[in-house]
């Protein structure tokens, strides 16, 4: 099978390999030159493969814990593969508290004392001109300006928060939105979010979502919502996203639609919805209803307050609704979406995370798409850290 195989000509090869999961992939590209030459190839990103990653993105879990930074676990599941991956922590001496240690889109990033990034499956960190305001457990977006000199830099822009000063809080600042342009390494000053939106812990009450050149920030509870325009620089008017019966919500960017995502409570009881926002109106309509077994197979208890827990996530066509408790080992599931016009929606539970699970005071969640070029650039530089792990449950 092997010389068979051998045989096949490099284009043929490729085209089989497009099909593989990335997992396999990393193992593919060891086993001979030819194949590692073909995987590794820059032509290779835009198959079939780097294609299906960017609709399916992965789902990343960081754990934190407040006393020991040893007890740091990092996980990034793959849902083509179906795979969790353990991925290494990063380095103690830059390692930030909790409150300031975020993630978004291909990239974890710091807010204080300093505001510094690293991408995702990297361990160095780039620390950027001083914010203007130092704050912690802000509302972070990631985004592409088409102008930009310098296209391994994204551009940041960050809402929200509480002021850090001298590792003391200020609660009642209500402060301004900055915008980083990595062009001149420089943070411009923005209108702050709309005042009907409650200062304090962002990351706590409120969740974004990044949406063509729009940051939508959405009140978990009170339901407000407001979209800040990258271009104008301008924040909209607030509107509210209340369907009948929401309990607390999400907002979402997937592909070619914005999504809410949240606990609802119907006369036969609570549920996990999904409604479609039209963007132009801020009108919701129904596009799913988890499946009861799914949703309850993410709690153990009768509580009434059970559902507090419950966090979501995603990109892409996928939406990732997992447990942040320690006693159940966050356990998750995720539903796909389909792109045709129909969105019809197949929800599946996620394999549990690999033993040993350590308990965590914070755990940072978020999506991202995820390069199988820069993995396997990785894997051969030891500088960065070595291989990232996959683990079959």
């Amino acid at each position: 099978m092997t010389t068979e195989f051998s045989n096949l000509s490099s284009d043929l090869t490729e085209l089989i390999m497009s099909y593989l999961p990335i997992p396999t992939l990393i193992r593919a590209s060891t086993v001979c030159k030819l194949w590692f030459s073909i995987i590794s190839a820059p032509s290779f990103s835009s198959t079939a493969v780097q294609t299906l990653h960017r609709r399916r993105p992965w789902f990343f879990l960081y754990g934190l814990h407040n006393t020991s930074s040893k007890n740091n676990q990092s996980f990034a599941f793959d849902p083509v593969s179906s795979l969790w991956f353990r991925l290494p922590t990063f380095p103690t001496l830059h390692h930030p508290s909790s409150s300031c240690f975020l993630g978004s889109d291909g990239f974890f990033l710091t807010t204080a004392p300093n505001f510094a990034f690293s991408r995702l499956l990297k361990r160095s960190w780039r620390v950027t001109s001083p914010l203007r305001f130092s704050r912690i457990n802000p509302l972070i977006g990631v985004f592409d300006d088409d102008d930009r000199l310098d296209s391994r830099l994204p551009g940041f822009i960050v809402v929200g928060g509480v002021r850090f000063i001298g590792n003391l809080v200020d609660i009642e600042d209500r402060l301004d939105a900055e915008v980083y342009n990595p062009n001149s390494d420089s943070w411009e000053i923005c209108p702050p979010l709309p005042a009907d939106f409650r200062s304090g812990n962002s990351s706590q009450s409120l969740s974004s979502a990044l949406f063509g050149r729009k940051f939508y920030v959405f009140g978990i509870y009170s339901c407000f919502v407001s979209s800040f325009d990258l271009d104008k620089r301008v924040w909209s008017d607030v509107h509210t996203l209340r369907p009948p019966g929401v309990v607390f919500s999400f907002v979402i960017a997937c592909q070619d639609r914005l999504v809410l995502a949240g606990i609802c409570n119907s006369p036969v009881g609570p549920s996990f919805n999904l409604w479609r926002i039209e963007e132009a109106t801020m009108e919701f309509s129904e596009i799913a209803i988890m499946p009861q077994e799914l949703l309850y197979g993410l709690f153990d208890s009768d509580e009434d307050d059970k559902f507090a827990s419950l966090k979501c996530v995603g990109l892409g066509n996928l939406i990732y609704v997992f447990n942040e408790e320690y006693h159940r080992k966050y356990p998750a599931c995720v539903c796909e979406i389909s792109d045709d016009k129909s969105g019809s929606c197949s929800w599946r539970r996620v394999p549990q995370l690999p033993s040993p699970v350590n308990k965590f005071h914070k755990v940072i969640s978020f999506c991202s798409t995820v390069s199988l070029h820069n993995i396997l650039r990785i894997e051969q530089d030891e500088e960065e850290g070595g291989p990232i792990q996959a683990t079959v449950e």
